[in-house]
Protein backbone atom coordinates (compact mmCIF):
# COMPACT_ATOMS: atom_id res chain seq x y z
CA UNK A 1 0.00 0.00 0.00
CA UNK A 2 1.58 3.59 -1.03
CA UNK A 3 0.36 6.44 0.32
CA UNK A 4 -2.55 8.08 1.88
CA UNK A 5 -4.47 8.23 -1.49
CA UNK A 6 -4.19 4.48 -1.60
CA UNK A 7 -5.11 3.97 1.54
CA UNK A 8 -8.35 6.33 1.30
CA UNK A 9 -9.38 4.55 -1.86
CA UNK A 10 -9.14 1.15 0.04
CA UNK A 11 -11.10 2.10 3.12
CA UNK A 12 -14.35 0.74 1.82
CA UNK A 13 -12.59 -2.79 3.02
CA UNK A 14 -13.39 -1.72 6.60
CA UNK A 15 -17.15 -1.70 6.31
CA UNK A 16 -19.31 -4.83 5.96
CA UNK A 17 -22.95 -3.88 5.47
CA UNK A 18 -26.74 -5.58 4.90
CA UNK A 19 -29.17 -5.04 2.92
CA UNK A 20 -33.13 -5.59 2.35
CA UNK A 21 -34.53 -8.15 -0.44
CA UNK A 22 -32.74 -10.87 -2.45
CA UNK A 23 -31.02 -9.51 -4.99
CA UNK A 24 -28.02 -7.15 -4.75
CA UNK A 25 -29.60 -3.48 -4.33
CA UNK A 26 -27.73 -0.34 -6.34
CA UNK A 27 -26.49 0.56 -3.29
CA UNK A 28 -24.63 -2.74 -2.71
CA UNK A 29 -23.72 -2.99 -6.20
CA UNK A 30 -21.59 0.07 -6.22
CA UNK A 31 -20.66 -0.29 -2.87
CA UNK A 32 -19.14 -3.60 -3.88
CA UNK A 33 -17.87 -2.41 -7.46
CA UNK A 34 -16.63 1.32 -6.84
CA UNK A 35 -16.28 1.76 -3.11
CA UNK A 36 -14.20 -1.63 -2.35
CA UNK A 37 -16.54 -2.81 0.12
CA UNK A 38 -15.83 -5.44 2.44
CA UNK A 39 -17.86 -7.43 2.82
CA UNK A 40 -21.80 -8.18 3.04
CA UNK A 41 -24.01 -10.08 5.65
CA UNK A 42 -26.95 -11.93 4.79
CA UNK A 43 -30.30 -12.28 6.87
CA UNK A 44 -33.37 -14.30 6.88
CA UNK A 45 -34.58 -11.45 5.39
CA UNK A 46 -32.55 -11.77 2.34
CA UNK A 47 -32.97 -15.29 1.78
CA UNK A 48 -34.69 -18.40 -0.39
CA UNK A 49 -34.10 -21.68 -1.06
CA UNK A 50 -30.58 -23.27 -1.36
CA UNK A 51 -30.15 -22.01 -4.85
CA UNK A 52 -31.03 -18.34 -4.19
CA UNK A 53 -28.78 -18.48 -1.54
CA UNK A 54 -25.93 -20.04 -3.76
CA UNK A 55 -26.83 -17.44 -6.52
CA UNK A 56 -26.88 -14.58 -4.84
CA UNK A 57 -23.57 -15.30 -2.78
CA UNK A 58 -21.68 -15.80 -6.30
CA UNK A 59 -23.69 -12.52 -7.15
CA UNK A 60 -22.23 -10.64 -4.86
CA UNK A 61 -18.87 -11.87 -4.76
CA UNK A 62 -18.73 -11.63 -8.76
CA UNK A 63 -19.02 -7.57 -8.29
CA UNK A 64 -16.04 -7.15 -6.10
CA UNK A 65 -13.40 -6.24 -9.23
CA UNK A 66 -10.70 -6.08 -5.75
CA UNK A 67 -10.18 -8.24 -2.41
CA UNK A 68 -12.99 -11.13 -1.83
CA UNK A 69 -15.64 -9.81 0.11
CA UNK A 70 -16.41 -11.13 3.58
CA UNK A 71 -19.85 -12.71 2.95
CA UNK A 72 -21.28 -13.03 6.11
CA UNK A 73 -23.82 -15.36 7.95
CA UNK A 74 -24.84 -15.56 11.76
CA UNK A 75 -25.62 -19.61 11.93
CA UNK A 76 -24.61 -20.54 15.27
CA UNK A 77 -26.94 -23.66 16.12
CA UNK A 78 -30.25 -23.78 18.14
CA UNK A 79 -32.17 -19.95 18.60
CA UNK A 80 -29.25 -18.26 15.89
CA UNK A 81 -29.74 -20.08 12.81
CA UNK A 82 -30.46 -17.75 9.65
CA UNK A 83 -30.27 -20.75 7.25
CA UNK A 84 -33.21 -22.32 9.24
CA UNK A 85 -35.01 -23.74 6.37
CA UNK A 86 -32.37 -24.88 3.81
CA UNK A 87 -29.33 -26.30 6.38
CA UNK A 88 -28.88 -28.75 9.54
CA UNK A 89 -31.41 -27.63 12.84
CA UNK A 90 -28.07 -28.17 15.28
CA UNK A 91 -29.36 -27.53 18.65
CA UNK A 92 -28.14 -24.82 21.14
CA UNK A 93 -24.31 -24.96 21.72
CA UNK A 94 -25.24 -25.86 25.40
CA UNK A 95 -26.51 -29.11 24.58
CA UNK A 96 -23.17 -29.80 22.39
CA UNK A 97 -21.14 -29.05 24.94
CA UNK A 98 -23.46 -30.34 27.91
CA UNK A 99 -21.11 -33.64 27.66
CA UNK A 100 -18.01 -31.68 27.59
CA UNK A 101 -16.66 -33.64 24.76
CA UNK A 102 -13.98 -31.78 22.38
CA UNK A 103 -15.67 -34.01 19.22
CA UNK A 104 -19.12 -32.89 19.27
CA UNK A 105 -17.84 -29.69 19.64
CA UNK A 106 -15.72 -30.28 16.24
CA UNK A 107 -18.01 -31.73 14.60
CA UNK A 108 -20.52 -29.04 15.43
CA UNK A 109 -17.78 -26.65 13.80
CA UNK A 110 -17.58 -28.97 10.56
CA UNK A 111 -20.95 -29.23 10.28
CA UNK A 112 -22.10 -25.56 10.29
CA UNK A 113 -18.40 -24.60 8.43
CA UNK A 114 -19.65 -27.33 5.53
CA UNK A 115 -23.04 -26.36 4.75
CA UNK A 116 -22.25 -22.54 5.17
CA UNK A 117 -19.77 -22.77 2.68
CA UNK A 118 -21.71 -24.84 0.06
CA UNK A 119 -23.92 -21.89 0.11
CA UNK A 120 -21.47 -19.18 -0.52
CA UNK A 121 -20.91 -17.81 2.36
CA UNK A 122 -17.45 -17.62 3.48
CA UNK A 123 -17.36 -16.04 6.91
CA UNK A 124 -19.62 -17.48 10.11
CA UNK A 125 -20.46 -15.50 13.19
CA UNK A 126 -19.44 -18.10 15.66
CA UNK A 127 -18.89 -19.74 17.88
CA UNK A 128 -20.17 -17.85 20.87
CA UNK A 129 -17.49 -17.49 23.82
CA UNK A 130 -18.99 -16.32 26.36
CA UNK A 131 -19.47 -17.96 29.53
CA UNK A 132 -23.36 -18.68 30.64
CA UNK A 133 -22.16 -17.11 33.99
CA UNK A 134 -25.79 -15.19 34.17
CA UNK A 135 -29.24 -17.75 34.40
CA UNK A 136 -31.62 -14.43 34.02
CA UNK A 137 -29.30 -13.36 30.59
CA UNK A 138 -31.99 -12.41 27.90
CA UNK A 139 -29.72 -13.10 24.82
CA UNK A 140 -27.11 -15.57 25.65
CA UNK A 141 -27.91 -18.65 27.48
CA UNK A 142 -27.49 -21.99 26.03
CA UNK A 143 -26.09 -20.29 22.85
CA UNK A 144 -22.74 -20.73 24.95
CA UNK A 145 -20.95 -23.34 25.50
CA UNK A 146 -21.38 -23.80 29.37
CA UNK A 147 -20.73 -22.20 32.48
CA UNK A 148 -17.28 -23.16 33.16
CA UNK A 149 -15.17 -20.61 31.38
CA UNK A 150 -12.55 -23.57 30.86
CA UNK A 151 -14.67 -25.91 29.18
CA UNK A 152 -16.04 -22.81 27.13
CA UNK A 153 -12.38 -21.83 25.76
CA UNK A 154 -11.38 -25.42 25.22
CA UNK A 155 -15.10 -26.45 23.22
CA UNK A 156 -14.50 -23.17 21.48
CA UNK A 157 -11.15 -24.26 20.09
CA UNK A 158 -12.65 -27.65 19.23
CA UNK A 159 -15.56 -25.74 17.28
CA UNK A 160 -12.76 -22.92 15.75
CA UNK A 161 -10.55 -26.31 14.17
CA UNK A 162 -13.35 -27.73 12.86
CA UNK A 163 -15.34 -24.92 10.93
CA UNK A 164 -12.27 -23.23 9.54
CA UNK A 165 -10.52 -26.69 8.53
CA UNK A 166 -13.68 -26.52 6.01
CA UNK A 167 -12.80 -23.47 4.38
CA UNK A 168 -14.48 -20.58 6.26
CA UNK A 169 -13.63 -18.04 8.61
CA UNK A 170 -14.89 -18.00 12.16
CA UNK A 171 -15.77 -15.01 14.40
CA UNK A 172 -15.40 -15.54 18.08
CA UNK A 173 -17.91 -13.74 19.99
CA UNK A 174 -18.98 -11.33 21.82
CA UNK A 175 -15.25 -9.77 23.12
CA UNK A 176 -14.76 -9.65 26.05
CA UNK A 177 -17.88 -11.54 27.36
CA UNK A 178 -21.38 -11.33 27.00
CA UNK A 179 -22.29 -14.25 29.49
CA UNK A 180 -23.19 -12.30 32.64
CA UNK A 181 -25.74 -9.06 31.31
CA UNK A 182 -29.29 -8.75 32.47
CA UNK A 183 -29.67 -6.76 29.26
CA UNK A 184 -30.47 -7.72 25.33
CA UNK A 185 -27.66 -4.93 23.84
CA UNK A 186 -29.99 -5.19 20.57
CA UNK A 187 -32.74 -3.50 23.18
CA UNK A 188 -30.27 -1.00 24.99
CA UNK A 189 -27.15 -0.80 26.55
CA UNK A 190 -25.73 -3.45 29.43
CA UNK A 191 -23.70 -2.66 32.56
CA UNK A 192 -21.32 -4.84 34.14
CA UNK A 193 -19.44 -4.26 37.21
CA UNK A 194 -16.62 -6.31 37.06
CA UNK A 195 -13.68 -5.37 37.40
CA UNK A 196 -10.20 -7.10 35.76
CA UNK A 197 -9.71 -9.55 38.27
CA UNK A 198 -13.21 -11.09 37.89
CA UNK A 199 -12.61 -10.45 33.89
CA UNK A 200 -9.44 -12.69 33.93
CA UNK A 201 -10.63 -15.35 36.27
CA UNK A 202 -13.52 -15.36 33.90
CA UNK A 203 -15.04 -13.45 30.90
CA UNK A 204 -11.53 -13.45 29.21
CA UNK A 205 -11.06 -17.15 29.90
CA UNK A 206 -12.64 -18.79 26.66
CA UNK A 207 -11.20 -15.96 24.17
CA UNK A 208 -7.38 -16.14 25.83
CA UNK A 209 -7.37 -20.33 25.13
CA UNK A 210 -8.25 -19.68 21.33
CA UNK A 211 -5.80 -16.74 20.60
CA UNK A 212 -3.38 -19.28 22.05
CA UNK A 213 -4.59 -22.38 20.13
CA UNK A 214 -6.67 -21.43 17.54
CA UNK A 215 -7.39 -18.56 16.58
CA UNK A 216 -10.36 -17.06 14.89
CA UNK A 217 -10.19 -15.35 11.68
CA UNK A 218 -12.09 -12.65 12.95
CA UNK A 219 -13.56 -11.34 16.91
CA UNK A 220 -16.52 -9.52 17.42
CA UNK A 221 -16.76 -7.12 20.24
CA UNK A 222 -19.82 -6.78 22.63
CA UNK A 223 -21.83 -3.66 23.30
CA UNK A 224 -21.67 -3.85 26.96
CA UNK A 225 -20.28 -0.86 29.34
CA UNK A 226 -17.51 -1.75 32.08
CA UNK A 227 -17.18 1.14 34.37
CA UNK A 228 -14.69 -0.32 36.00
CA UNK A 229 -12.34 -0.18 32.71
CA UNK A 230 -13.89 2.92 30.96
CA UNK A 231 -16.71 4.42 33.18
CA UNK A 232 -17.68 6.34 29.60
CA UNK A 233 -18.01 4.65 26.65
CA UNK A 234 -18.79 0.58 25.82
CA UNK A 235 -15.59 -2.05 25.07
CA UNK A 236 -16.71 -1.41 21.23
CA UNK A 237 -15.88 2.20 21.60
CA UNK A 238 -13.09 2.28 23.91
CA UNK A 239 -9.72 2.87 23.14
CA UNK A 240 -8.64 1.89 26.83
CA UNK A 241 -10.51 -1.95 26.86
CA UNK A 242 -9.95 -3.11 23.49
CA UNK A 243 -6.56 -2.38 22.94
CA UNK A 244 -4.97 -3.01 26.45
CA UNK A 245 -6.85 -6.91 26.38
CA UNK A 246 -7.60 -8.08 23.05
CA UNK A 247 -4.51 -6.83 21.60
CA UNK A 248 -1.70 -6.08 24.26
CA UNK A 249 -2.63 -8.93 26.67
CA UNK A 250 -4.14 -11.72 24.36
CA UNK A 251 -1.89 -10.51 21.70
CA UNK A 252 -4.86 -11.17 19.27
CA UNK A 253 -3.75 -10.71 15.55
CA UNK A 254 -7.15 -11.38 13.52
CA UNK A 255 -9.54 -8.46 12.66
CA UNK A 256 -11.76 -7.23 15.40
CA UNK A 257 -14.80 -6.68 14.19
CA UNK A 258 -18.09 -4.36 15.46
CA UNK A 259 -21.10 -6.58 16.20
CA UNK A 260 -24.14 -4.35 14.85
CA UNK A 261 -24.06 -0.68 14.89
CA UNK A 262 -27.31 -0.26 14.67
CA UNK A 263 -28.09 -1.81 17.82
CA UNK A 264 -29.59 0.17 20.46
CA UNK A 265 -26.98 0.22 23.17
CA UNK A 266 -24.82 2.34 20.07
CA UNK A 267 -27.37 3.53 18.46
CA UNK A 268 -29.39 5.21 20.90
CA UNK A 269 -26.45 7.02 22.24
CA UNK A 270 -23.47 8.01 19.42
CA UNK A 271 -23.98 9.18 15.77
CA UNK A 272 -22.72 7.21 13.17
CA UNK A 273 -19.59 9.95 12.85
CA UNK A 274 -18.55 9.70 16.58
CA UNK A 275 -19.27 6.00 16.13
CA UNK A 276 -16.74 5.90 13.42
CA UNK A 277 -13.55 8.23 15.29
CA UNK A 278 -14.02 6.67 18.70
CA UNK A 279 -13.90 3.01 16.71
CA UNK A 280 -10.92 4.13 14.75
CA UNK A 281 -9.38 4.95 18.35
CA UNK A 282 -10.60 1.72 20.18
CA UNK A 283 -9.06 -0.06 16.98
CA UNK A 284 -11.28 -1.55 15.48
CA UNK A 285 -10.83 -3.04 12.03
CA UNK A 286 -14.20 -3.70 10.47
CA UNK A 287 -17.38 -1.71 10.98
CA UNK A 288 -20.87 -4.11 11.23
CA UNK A 289 -24.14 -1.95 10.15
CA UNK A 290 -26.83 -4.46 9.20
CA UNK A 291 -29.81 -2.27 7.85
CA UNK A 292 -29.55 1.32 7.42
CA UNK A 293 -27.88 2.88 3.61
CA UNK A 294 -27.56 5.94 5.10
CA UNK A 295 -25.51 5.35 7.61
CA UNK A 296 -23.62 2.86 5.74
CA UNK A 297 -22.40 5.48 3.53
CA UNK A 298 -22.15 8.47 6.17
CA UNK A 299 -19.81 5.74 7.96
CA UNK A 300 -17.63 5.06 4.27
CA UNK A 301 -17.77 9.45 4.09
CA UNK A 302 -16.82 10.00 7.59
CA UNK A 303 -13.99 7.18 7.28
CA UNK A 304 -12.47 9.22 4.27
CA UNK A 305 -13.15 12.51 6.00
CA UNK A 306 -11.09 11.68 8.95
CA UNK A 307 -8.31 10.60 6.26
CA UNK A 308 -8.27 13.52 4.45
CA UNK A 309 -8.56 16.12 7.63
CA UNK A 310 -5.51 14.12 9.39
CA UNK A 311 -7.70 13.15 12.41
CA UNK A 312 -6.74 9.31 11.56
CA UNK A 313 -3.00 8.79 10.09
CA UNK A 314 -3.01 6.31 7.00
CA UNK A 315 -0.38 3.89 9.00
CA UNK A 316 -4.01 3.67 11.48
CA UNK A 317 -5.89 3.04 8.67
CA UNK A 318 -3.09 0.53 6.98
CA UNK A 319 -3.08 -1.91 10.14
CA UNK A 320 -6.33 -2.64 9.70
CA UNK A 321 -5.93 -3.09 5.73
CA UNK A 322 -3.29 -5.56 6.13
CA UNK A 323 -5.14 -7.33 8.88
CA UNK A 324 -7.78 -7.43 6.85
CA UNK A 325 -5.76 -8.90 3.63
CA UNK A 326 -4.41 -11.30 5.61
CA UNK A 327 -7.80 -13.39 6.51
CA UNK A 328 -9.06 -12.58 2.83
CA UNK A 329 -5.40 -14.43 1.50
CA UNK A 330 -6.84 -17.45 2.04
CA UNK A 331 -10.37 -16.74 0.36
CA UNK A 332 -9.23 -15.71 -2.50
CA UNK A 333 -8.12 -19.70 -3.01
CA UNK A 334 -11.03 -21.05 -1.74
CA UNK A 335 -13.80 -20.59 -5.14
CA UNK A 336 -17.79 -20.22 -4.06
CA UNK A 337 -19.22 -23.97 -4.34
CA UNK A 338 -20.93 -25.06 -7.18
CA UNK A 339 -24.64 -26.35 -7.40
CA UNK A 340 -23.63 -29.71 -7.30
CA UNK A 341 -20.97 -29.33 -3.96
CA UNK A 342 -24.41 -27.46 -2.46
CA UNK A 343 -26.13 -30.38 -3.11
CA UNK A 344 -23.82 -33.30 -1.31
CA UNK A 345 -23.12 -30.94 1.61
CA UNK A 346 -26.58 -29.99 2.60
CA UNK A 347 -28.25 -32.24 4.89
CA UNK A 348 -25.98 -35.19 5.08
CA UNK A 349 -27.57 -38.11 6.50
CA UNK A 350 -24.41 -39.23 9.17
CA UNK A 351 -24.84 -35.16 10.27
CA UNK A 352 -28.22 -35.79 10.88
CA UNK A 353 -27.85 -39.32 12.81
CA UNK A 354 -24.93 -36.95 14.81
CA UNK A 355 -27.89 -33.94 15.64
CA UNK A 356 -30.42 -36.67 16.61
CA UNK A 357 -28.18 -37.81 19.23
CA UNK A 358 -27.01 -34.11 20.87
CA UNK A 359 -30.66 -33.16 20.86
CA UNK A 360 -31.58 -36.41 22.71
CA UNK A 361 -29.09 -35.31 25.37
Amino acid sequence: MSGARDVRKSVGQMLTVGFHGTTPTPFIRRFLQDEQGGGVILFRRNLQEAEDILHLNQSLRELAPGPVPYLMVDQEGGPVMRLRKVASLLPPMGKVGAMGRVHDARKAGQILGREVRALGFNVNCAPVLDVHSNPQNPIIGDRAFSTDPEMVGKLGEAFIRGMQAMGVLACGKHFPGHGDTSVDSHLDLPVLPHGLERLREVELVPFRHVVKTAPPALMMTAHILLPELDPKHPCTLSETILPQLIRQEMGYGGVVVTDDLEMKAIDDRYAMEEVVRLGLKAGIDVFLICHDEEKQQLALDTLRKLLTDGEVTPERIQGSLKRIHRTKTALATTPVATQSEMASSLLRSEDQDWIERMNSI
